[in-house]
């Protein structure tokens, strides 16, 4: 008899992980690059620019209707001008006026958006813009300006919507500052002033009543979470800061240990964060037997005020934006993959806010998603089927501990095709944006990313049955109220967990450095290098012949060893 070998290389499959379409990508990358190049410094008027792109549009669509060559580059060519065009016309209009000094300004400000304060600051920054002004500052109203500000003592942080009476030291944005300045990133995206070391004198108009209950639902959101983790007050915040990025809560300690070993993202309210909420949603309402449209709808709704009630981050709303184009795909019985769920979602962006593009957490959460979708699950893939468990033994006839040392080696394997797609970018960025590389980064998120993931779907649960409990009455609203807390002491054993696992890592020798890019443009530069190879790589179906997986490996050594100086 011949022996059967149960392999998958015996079957051919499809890696479901390629050849997803993305045809969007054609119309996205053009525009982005035209912001970027707006950004840069390249002259440009929106005029010239807007009928230049229109007349390559036009041109584009005429040679398609009649099958000629050359529409594909003019559609390029359209896109990338209309690009150069959108952040001519975004672009904040300087104010009259020229040399403006240094000077001691009061303003009314409607707050727009406010970044998380730390552990050791009193102050708050963010976005705002100028509602009001002295008369030899009229100027400035109706420009959005960088704000930091300190509330007056036993008042709140200012909150998003309202209006504040605020006093500080008013200075312009350089123009001339070096690539990789805060100066330089402010000036890409349009700030022509900023006020520091300001004082919230008063708050001349609330927040609008719908911000007022994201408020109302931040507070209750932070009550739940901490029910039953009283005595526990470091696990506590780690929670918080985990569950509502409140990276404030974290303490100086805990802040410089996540810093240290590249785990910093588990706090941010992105796709990852995003993305482990909504399966965990589903999977809620598929035990509850909901349908599969009015569960999309409910999910969505939730995500949302989720996303408003931790702040509405820019990276928070962009991971909302591709869930909704991934779940609107699935109803409108259309092909959804993440590729395409992406493209979307960055297309929103780049037309409703195109400054975005030059923040650090657009560029982080973009790159990372983009780098997963195309290096990391099809690597997973490819570990997969080439290190497959137990290829002679089928499944079914295997004992308990093959089953079970099977599991480890698939997830094993799938976290180490997706930790080294992340840890590229997060390498790349994480010099730029911290100074900061840390090589044991990618051991320790391939070692923290599934408890994370086991964190939030408690996180999830927790808020789901105390919200019930709330409007529950007698019994139920008690057992449900028990078991919030017992998801709440559920998380917090594996916060202990990852807490001592991050000290661990961190006392590896060599586990960061400090690091700085030699110039303030090979940051981007290398940046864009991974994510073109990642993309070119993803076309080819990562054939060996066209480098197979080591071109993105390859960039980032290469920009690691020659691009970064390692002094303190």
């Amino acid at each position: 008899m011949h022996r059967v070998k149960w392999s998958s290389a015996a079957v051919p499959c499809r890696d479901r992980s390629l050849r997803h379409r993305a045809p969007l990508l054609w119309l996205l990358l053009p525009f982005l690059s035209g912001l970027a190049a707006g950004g840069s410094g390249i002259p440009g008027p929106a005029a010239p620019l807007l009928a230049s792109a229109l007349v390559a549009g036009g041109w584009a669509a005429v040679a398609a209707w009649r099958n000629r060559p050359g529409w594909a580059p003019s559609i390029v060519g359209s896109l990338f001008l209309a690009g150069m065009a959108s952040y001519a016309l975004h672009r904040q209009p300087p104010p009259d006026g020229d040399g403006w000094p240094v000077r001691e300004a009061t303003l009314k400000l409607r707050i727009n958006h406010t970044f998380s304060p730390t552990h050791a600051s009193r102050s708050v920054s963010g976005m705002a813009t100028v509602t009001g002004a002295e008369p030899h500052l009229r100027a400035l109203v109706g420009q959005e300006i960088y704000f930091s500000l300190t509330p007056r003592k036993g008042a709140g942080l200012p909150e998003r919507s309202a209006t504040v009476d605020a006093i500080g030291l008013l200075k312009p944005v350089s123009q001339n500052s070096p690539a990789g300045t805060w100066d330089r990133s402010l000036d890409q995206r349009g700030y022509h002033f900023q006020l520091t070391l300001g004082r919230m004198a008063a708050v001349s108009r609330p927040a609008t009543p719908y911000q007022r209950f994201c408020d109302r639902m931040a507070e209750r959101m932070n009550a739940l979470l901490g029910t039953g983790l009283g005595r526990r007050p470091v696990l506590a915040a780690i929670y918080r800061a985990m569950m509502l990025g409140q990276k404030r809560d974290l303490g100086a300690a805990q802040e410089r240990l996540f810093l240290r070993s590249g785990t910093m993202h588990l706090f941010a309210i992105n796709g990852v964060h995003i993305g482990v909420v909504a399966l965990s949603l589903h999977a809620l309402f598929a035990m509850a037997r909901v349908p599969s449209a009015g569960a999309a709808g409910l999910v969505l709704a939730i995500l949302w005020l989720d996303v408003d009630a931790t702040g509405a981050s820019p990276s928070a709303v962009r991971a909302f934006l591709m869930v909704a184009a991934f779940e609107a795909g699935r109803m409108l019985r259309r092909q959804a993959n993440p590729v395409a769920s992406l493209s979307a979602a960055a297309m929103a962006t780049a037309l409703l806010a195109p400054m975005d593009i030059f923040t650090a957490s657009f560029q982080m959460s973009y790159g990372v998603v983009a780098a997963l979708c195309t290096l990391g699950f099809p690597l997973a893939a490819r570990l997969l089927r080439r290190f497959p468990p137990y290829p002679n033994i089928p499944e079914c006839a295997r004992r308990r501990a093959q089953r079970y040392r099977a599991f480890l080696q698939r997830h094993l394997l799938a976290g180490a095709g997706v930790g080294a797609a992340a840890g590229l970018v997060g390498g790349v960025t994480g010099v730029a944006f911290f100074g900061l590389l840390a090589p044991v980064g990618l051991v320790a998120n391939l070692a923290l990313m599934p408890l994370a993931f086991l964190v939030i779907t408690a996180g999830v649960s927790s808020l789901t049955a105390g919200f019930a409990g709330t409007a529950g009455i007698g019994l139920a609203a008690g057992m449900l109220s028990q078991s919030s807390r017992l998801f709440n002491c559920a998380a917090g054993i594996v916060i202990w967990a990852i807490a001592a696992l991050v000290g661990v890592f961190t006392q590896i020798p060599g586990a960061y450095f400090a690091a700085h890019y030699r110039a303030g443009w090979i940051g981007p530069a290398a940046l864009a290098a991974v994510l073109a190879t990642c993309l070119a790589g993803y076309a080819a179906d990562w054939r060996p012949r066209c480098g197979g997986f080591w071109p993105p490996f390859v960039v980032v050594a290469i920009t690691l060893v020659l691009g970064v100086s390692y002094s303190p």
